[in-house]
């Protein structure tokens, strides 16, 4: 996998993770809680750690072609 792919990869998978993060939690703290807050540090951390990992296993997965 090139650079190029993998930055295309991260970027697409961390503003969907990052994104879908965002709405899960504001959606909880509003329905459980009451108050409708964001997490930014927890949606940010999920968004960096899931764009690093899952382009890498996609990648293992295919065997390292295309």
């Amino acid at each position: 996998m090139n650079a190029a792919k993998y930055l295309i990869d991260f970027a697409v998978t961390f503003a969907i993770v990052f994104l879908v993060s965002v709405v899960v939690a504001f959606l909880y703290t509003l329905l459980v809680h009451g108050s409708g807050v964001v997490e930014w540090e927890t949606s940010f951390r999920f968004g960096l750690i899931l764009g690093i990992a899952l382009p890498l296993i996609n990648q293992r997965k295919n065997g390292g072609s295309k």
